[in-house]
């Protein structure tokens, strides 16, 4: 799949609304059954599009602090990067397991091209947003709209982005959102975006997955030898 000039694109499963823990452990399961591309073939790359129920989430950095107030939303500790996010109905989870060295990227790069994927998505509707240097994700103003989170194992990555919809966002009041005090949290209904989820969560894989086809084209590879 990616040892000559193609290589092929994520297959993407819309999800709908699933609980937190079991989509974690299917994610852990998924990558730690990958074969490389030097088994043929090598597992194919997915993208999986979900909602989950009230959750908050804390990174392996994160500090207990940063939950300002008890709730009685779960607070699960999971291994991606990265302090407390909340997770609701009406946002788009991307979960992104990807074979890094398939595609040629960096995990650098791939942060970027995350954010880009949003923040074009957004462009499309008339938003203008961007990304920050040293705080990952993606801001309208000075709210955040989108975050990102990642966990690299043997080359390959899971966990990925959340896009705020159009949901609830008084859960974010409990928290530092990702770890910063005073952060202010945004979403596309407020932005004037009447899009459904549907329709913005095809809208964001395939600009995910464009960036991706992008930068993997504009990268050498080995030509194909018989």
């Amino acid at each position: 799949m990616g040892s000559g000039k193609h290589a092929a694109p994520p297959i993407v499963h819309s999800l709908g609304l699933v609980e937190y823990l079991p989509t974690w452990e299917a994610m852990k399961k998924f990558t730690n059954r990958r074969t490389p591309d030097s088994q043929i073939p090598g597992t194919r790359d997915e993208i999986w599009l979900v909602q989950h129920p009230p959750t908050y989430t804390q990174g392996l950095a994160g500090k207990p602090e940063h939950l300002l107030y008890s709730t009685n939303i779960p607070v699960i500790k999971i291994d991606r990067g990265g302090q407390i996010t909340y997770h609701g109905p009406g946002q788009i989870v991307a979960y992104l397991l990807l074979d890094l060295r398939r595609w040629k990227i960096n995990v650098r790069e791939l942060v970027r091209l995350m954010e880009r994927a949003v923040i074009d998505l957004l462009g499309e509707f008339g938003v203008a947003a961007r990304s920050r240097e040293n705080a990952p994700g993606v801001y309208v103003g000075d709210a955040k709209i989108a975050s990102l989170g990642l966990k690299i194992k043997h080359g390959c990555c899971y966990h990925g982005l959340a896009l705020n919809v159009d949901m609830d966002l008084t859960p974010f009041t409990n928290i530092n959102p990702c770890g910063y005090a005073g952060l202010g949290v945004t979403q596309c209904c407020e932005l004037g975006i009447t899009a459904g989820i549907s329709e913005l969560q095809a809208q964001l894989a395939q600009n995910f997955i464009h960036g991706l086809q992008q930068h993997f084209g504009s990268k050498p590879h080995p030509e194909l030898r018989g």
